[in-house]
C-alpha cells in the first residue's frame, strides 16, 4: 500500500502530539487483518461490482419497508436472527433475480462461488458492522479516525497508525455509517444530505460521529471504552490513581456526594465515571441521561438491577419530536431516583442537571469537558445562560455551590503518551458572587499525578468518616 510522503518515517509533524512535546510519525500498518478490500478471493470487477450495488440498494430498502410495517402494524422489530434471516432470503431473491436479468442481456455472469461470496460479504457489511471489525476487535485500539479511504487508529499505549481502507469507495462508507445508525440504540438515526452529522453507539458500546455533505469526504470517528466492568481497584492497579484516591473517591460515592468528572477529550472521564457508579449500592434505583448509550449500567442486573436509560432523540424527518436531554433530565426527576447520573453535561440541561443534585438527589454524577477542575465552574456557568432560564452568573454559582461537593479531574502525566491519572479533586465549599470557594484537595503534583493538598472541611470529612473513611490515608502520596 502506498502512503503519501507526509508519512515518510523521517518526518516529524509540526504539531504537538498532546504531550507538550513534537509527535512522531504516524506508523504504517504492516500487519494483522486486513480490511475487506484487501481480503484474497474478493471477487472483483464489473460484474461484481454491479451485483454488490444491486444488493445493497435492494436489502436497504427491504430492510426499510419491514421496519416501516413493523411500526405501522404495532408489532416489535424484528430481532437479531430474525432480521439476518429475512436479510440472506432478501439477498438471495435479488441474486437470483439479477442472474436472470444479466442473463437476458448476454452479460457475463459471475460463478456461484462468487456470487455466494458476495452474497455473504454484502450480509456482513449491512447488518454487522463490515471492514470496521478488525479493528473494532483488536482490544489495543482506542481511537478510530477516518476520512474516505484514509484510516487511522489510536492504540492504548498512544501510538498511531495508518490503516488500510474499510471500503472500496466513499459511497461505501456512507452506506455502512447509514446502516449501522438506522439500527442503533432503541430507534432508527438518519444521516444523509439533511441530517449530514449523527452520533450513534455500536453493540460493543463504541460511541460514533460521523459527518458527510459539509465535508469533501465523509468522516468518522470512533471512541471506544476498553473496559465495560470497570473498578476503582482496577484503576489503582492500572495508575489512574493510588491508595488515598481510591479511599477518598469510595468514600465520595457511599456518602451520596454530587461529583462531576472532568478531563480533556479521551481522559477516561467515562471510565472514571463506570468506576464511581461501581461503588453504588445494589439497592439503588438510578437513572441515566445521555445523548447516546454509552454507560451500559443497566446491562448488569446483578450490580445495578433497578436502572431506567434514557436517550436523546433526534427531531424526525418533519423536524418535530425531539427529545433534549434537559427534557429527559426533568423527566428523570419524576420517576423516584435515589441518583441521576448524566452522561455528560454540554449545553442547558445543566440546569435541570444541577437542580436534581440540590434537590435530594444527592449522590448524582455527571461529566464534562475542562482542561482543568477549576475551569469546571467557568464551563457550567456558560453552559447555563444558554438554558431558557438565562440565569446570571451570581445565580448560577450559588446553584452550582448547593448542588455540587466535589469535582474530580482527570489528566495525562508528563512524558506519559497515552496515561490517564486523576490529576486534581476539588471540593465546592461556597459562592462569593461571581467566584467559587473552592478547596483542592488533591492538586496536580511535578508529573500532573494527584498529591494531598488539603484535609476536606468539617462538614464532609464528618460525612466521609460516618461510612468508614480513615483521614489519615490523605497524609501523603501513595503513587507506586
Amino acid at each position: 500500500m502506498s502512503l503519501p510522503a507526509w508519512n515518510d518515517p523521517a518526518r516529524v509533524p509540526a504539531v504537538p502530539d498532546g504531550t507538550g512535546m513534537p509527535g512522531g510519525p504516524w506508523e504504517a500498518w504492516t500487519g494483522g487483518r486486513p480490511a475487506p478490500a484487501d481480503l484474497p478471493g474478493r471477487p472483483s470487477g464489473s460484474a461484481a461490482q454491479a451485483l454488490r450495488d444491486r444488493l445493497r440498494e435492494g436489502l436497504r430498502a427491504a430492510l426499510a419497508a419491514q421496519l416501516r410495517a413493523d411500526e405501522d402494524a404495532g408489532s416489535a422489530p424484528l430481532s437479531g436472527l430474525g432480521r439476518e434471516e429475512f436479510a440472506r432470503a432478501v439477498l438471495v431473491d435479488l441474486a437470483e433475480a439479477h442472474t436472470t436479468a444479466e442473463l437476458a442481456r448476454g452479460a457475463l455472469l459471475l460463478s456461484p462461488e462468487d456470487e455466494q461470496r458476495i452474497v455473504a460479504e454484502v450480509l456482513a457489511e449491512v447488518l454487522g458492522v463490515g471492514g470496521l471489525e478488525p479493528l473494532l476487535t483488536d482490544s489495543t485500539v482506542e481511537n478510530i479516525n477516518i476520512t474516505g479511504d484514509r484510516v487511522f487508529v489510536r492504540r492504548e499505549d498512544g501510538s498511531r497508525y495508518r490503516m488500510p481502507p474499510i471500503t472500496g469507495s466513499d459511497a461505501e462508507l456512507v452506506g455502512l455509517i447509514r446502516d449501522l445508525a438506522a439500527h442503533a440504540g432503541v430507534e432508527e438515526r438518519r444521516w444523509d444530505r439533511g441530517a449530514p452529522m449523527v452520533n450513534f453507539h455500536l453493540a460493543d458500546k463504541s460511541r460514533v460521529f460521523a459527518v458527510m455533505a459539509v465535508t469533501p469526504r465523509p468522516s468518522v470517528s470512533i471512541r471506544r471504552h476498553r473496559f465495560r466492568h470497570v473498578t476503582l481497584a482496577a484503576l489503582r492497579e492500572n495508575g489512574t490513581l493510588d491508595y488515598g484516591l481510591e479511599a477518598l473517591l469510595g468514600a465520595l460515592v457511599r456518602a451520596r456526594k454530587n461529583v462531576v468528572v472532568a478531563g480533556g477529550t479521551a481522559m477516561g472521564k467515562t471510565t472514571m465515571l463506570l468506576a464511581l457508579a461501581d461503588q453504588i449500592p445494589q439497592s439503588e434505583r438510578l437513572i441515566t441521561v445521555e445523548d447516546v448509550f454509552e454507560l451500559g449500567l443497566d446491562a448488569d442486573e446483578q450490580a445495578h438491577p433497578d436502572v431506567v436509560t434514557l436517550q436523546v432523540r433526534e427531531p424526525n424527518t418533519e423536524g418535530e419530536g425531539a427529545i433534549s436531554a434537559s427534557d429527559l433530565v426533568r423527566a428523570a426527576l419524576r420517576m423516584s431516583p435515589d441518583r441521576v447520573i448524566v452522561g455528560e453535561v454540554r449545553g442547558p440541561e445543566v440546569i435541570p442537571m444541577l437542580n436534581a443534585m440540590s434537590q435530594g438527589n444527592d449522590g448524582s454524577m455527571t461529566t464534562i469537558h475542562s482542561s482543568t477542575s477549576r475551569g469546571v465552574f467557568t464551563r457550567l456557568a456558560s453552559y447555563a445562560v444558554q438554558g431558557p432560564e438565562r440565569l446570571p452568573v451570581e445565580a448560577t454559582n450559588l446553584l452550582i455551590a448547593s448542588a455540587i461537593h466535589v469535582v474530580v479531574h482527570l489528566a495525562e502525566p508528563r512524558g506519559e503518551r497515552g496515561r490517564r491519572v486523576v490529576s486534581s479533586v476539588r471540593e465546592v465549599v461556597d459562592a462569593d458572587g461571581t467566584q467559587i470557594v473552592t478547596n483542592e484537595l488533591y492538586r496536580p503534583g511535578p508529573d500532573r499525578r494527584g498529591l494531598p493538598a488539603a484535609p476536606p472541611t468539617g462538614e464532609l470529612l464528618d460525612d466521609l468518616i460516618d461510612v468508614g473513611f480513615d483521614p489519615d490515608v490523605l497524609s501523603q502520596g501513595w503513587w507506586a
